[in-house]
């Protein structure tokens, strides 16, 4: 854990007792603010923190910033198409990508904004096409245009559809030097970063938090404000935290998304979606900025968290492809990588907003923060802000 000020024996007083702190004098460090997880959503509401004048702390349990869902997604800067109107998805989406790309392009943030087109592939899927066109305008999303098949081919000859909706606002960044960016900005106005510092343990009691903080050097830190960001690990954490209450912890569910790499030239310029499924949008065509592309990812349910990919997943890919990529050659996709996304919602229940709430005074839960959670971070950043101060 990164050095702090050691603020010398702390007394525990009887109404601040916890089940690790019972009947022991704990050498306590004093925060202001702490953010539980280093990634694109936790760095952003640090930023926010310390930009608001809060002294903030970030605690990271891996040895590096952003390993988790961070690392492990398409790298879209999504418009705001698929969302519920005057949900936190939908807000967030669409300011946080207005907010993205300003960030970006001040901060020297590599990224693209390419277009996407949005297929339809069937006549089935056609009143699809239009739910989301209007969805997308309840949303205040600008610029979509209507594709005759004709217009869309036109734009990506490789492309079979029956009609597409053009999103010119949708793109691609490196999502990596975006969470660099996040932390020098945080760290410019005070705030410290702790790798390899899980919290193992704490407890809600009165106007401080207390936490357990594990890792080579364990620490005991009392706290004004506990931000949870931890992603995948934010419900593990949230059970550690005596008494919070257990109504504010929502169900978690893992789903793991597989993508598959193109060998060859890449068929598309822009980016290509199907209408999507259920509880994901689809295996779709993305590239990076180095022009490379890939397709996915798929659902796979899931109890625990492995990365690994299995190569046989990529069989279910290539019907899937087809259905706008018919020029797709047998043995052209390669295992590429796997993502998973904390969800509250399970396999067969309704699509779910993120959750993120104020659990106590001085604690603020973030569940469910899946895509489009890297095109809104600075939104959610802001939005956890005001809420630390009040508002």
């Amino acid at each position: 854990m990164a050095p702090l000020k050691r603020l010398g024996i702390y007394s525990v007083r009887p109404d601040l007792t916890t089940p690790w702190a019972k009947d022991h004098n704990l050498a306590m460090e004093s925060q202001d603010a702490v953010v539980i997880g280093a990634g694109v959503v936790g760095l952003a509401i640090a930023r926010a923190l310390a930009q608001a004048g809060r002294d903030v702390l970030i605690l990271e349990s891996e040895g590096a910033i952003g390993t988790g869902t961070s690392a492990r997604n398409s790298e879209v800067i999504h418009a705001g198409l698929y969302y519920s109107k005057d949900s936190l998805k939908a807000r967030f989406c669409v300011e946080g990508g207005r907010l993205l790309y300003d960030y970006c392009q001040a901060r020297g943030v590599a990224h693209q904004r390419l277009g996407k087109l949005l297929v339809a592939t069937n006549e089935s899927e056609m009143p699809l096409l239009e739910k989301l066109k209007q969805s997308a305008q309840d949303n205040g999303v600008e610029g979509l245009q209507d594709l005759t098949a004709a217009q869309a081919q036109s734009l990506e000859p490789d492309l079979f559809c029956l009609a597409a909706i053009y999103s010119p606002n949708t793109g691609i960044l490196d999502s990596h030097a975006l969470m660099l960016s996040l932390l020098a900005d945080a760290e410019a106005k005070g705030a410290v970063l702790a790798l390899r510092s899980p919290v193992v343990g704490g407890a809600l009691s009165g106007e401080r938090i207390h936490l357990r903080v594990g890792g080579a050097e364990p620490t005991e830190i009392e706290a004004g404000l506990v931000v949870n960001a931890a992603g995948l690990g934010a419900w593990a954490v949230a059970r550690e935290i005596v008494g919070l209450p257990p109504a504010h912890i929502p169900h978690c569910h893992f789903a793991k998304g597989n993508y598959f790499n193109l060998a060859g030239k890449t068929p598309f310029s822009r980016l290509v979606y199907p209408v999507p499924g259920h509880a994901g949008l689809g295996v779709h065509f993305t590239r990076d900025l180095a022009g490379r592309g890939r397709f996915g990812p798929d659902v796979e349910w899931v109890d625990k968290i492995d990365y690994r990919v299995d190569p046989e997943r990529g069989l279910a890919f290539y019907d899937a492809i087809r259905s706008y990529w018919p020029g797709l050659k047998d043995g052209a996709l390669e295992p590429g990588y796997a993502g998973i996304r904390p969800k509250v919602q399970g396999p067969n229940d309704p699509a779910q907003d993120f959750v993120i709430e104020r659990a106590h005074p001085r604690f603020i839960g973030l569940y469910g923060i899946e895509s489009p959670g890297l095109t809104s971070c600075l939104a959610i950043g802001g939005h956890v802000a005001r809420m630390a101060a009040g508002a």
